[in-house]
């Protein structure tokens, strides 16, 4: 496989798969969500795969579908199980990118051991982080660029998803020193077409 790309938000709800969706019709790569936890009417692949318009991405089935719309430790804990990371291997694919979905934060627990971070590293991925306004994002977007920094976790840069608030922006990538990749319109209406719009933004990442 070329490359694995793992998007990670700086918490939960900050538009992580509507980013995957983008950057899975950018890239025209594969998708995986590995652990969700909730929504298992719809999962997150589900909704990638409805949101692309190129033929060439194959939406990976997840790992785990656990119930409950909480923590992945206490989802496991809740529907009878125990994970780790060392349960997780990679689909397979050949010659494309494979852009992996991940659950909350960086520092969500997958049990009372090991986090999303781990898990980053266990897939050996590189990072795209995704940020969004609200109060408290600023902290939040700096933590996680220090806990990659910390782990020597490669980053290849964030993604503001949303309306822009330049205050915020402009100190998060003088802070944190993150590349800034783009920016993902708010869509009101998600559509394929609004998708493909967005993806034409990070086209360029294929020479990256």
């Amino acid at each position: 496989m070329e490359q694995v790309i793992f998007v990670s938000g700086i918490g939960t709800d900050v538009g992580k798969t509507i980013v995957s969706a983008v950057l899975t019709e950018a890239l025209q790569a594969d998708y995986w969500k590995p652990v969700q936890a909730g929504n298992t009417d719809t999962p997150e692949g589900h909704t990638v795969r409805d949101l692309i318009s190129n033929t060439k991405s194959v939406i990976h089935p997840g790992k785990f579908l656990f119930t409950q719309p909480v923590s992945p430790h206490l989802a496991a804990n809740l529907d009878g199980l125990e994970i780790s990371v060392a349960d997780f291997e990679l689909p397979h694919v050949t010659n494309k990118t494979l852009l992996v979905e991940g659950a909350g934060g960086l520092m969500v627990p997958i049990n009372q051991r090991e986090t999303i971070l781990d898990l980053i590293k266990f897939l050996r991925a590189k990072v795209v982080l995704v940020s969004t306004n609200y109060l408290g994002s600023i902290n939040h977007t700096l933590l996680s660029a220090h806990m990659l920094r910390k782990e020597n976790i490669e980053v290849i840069g964030i993604i503001f998803n949303g309306t822009y608030h330049e205050p915020s922006e402009t100190v998060i990538q003088n802070l944190s020193g993150l590349r800034m990749l783009g920016r993902v319109e708010y869509m009101p209406e998600l559509s394929k077409e609004a998708v493909a719009a967005e993806s034409e933004k990070f086209k360029y990442l294929l020479m990256l």
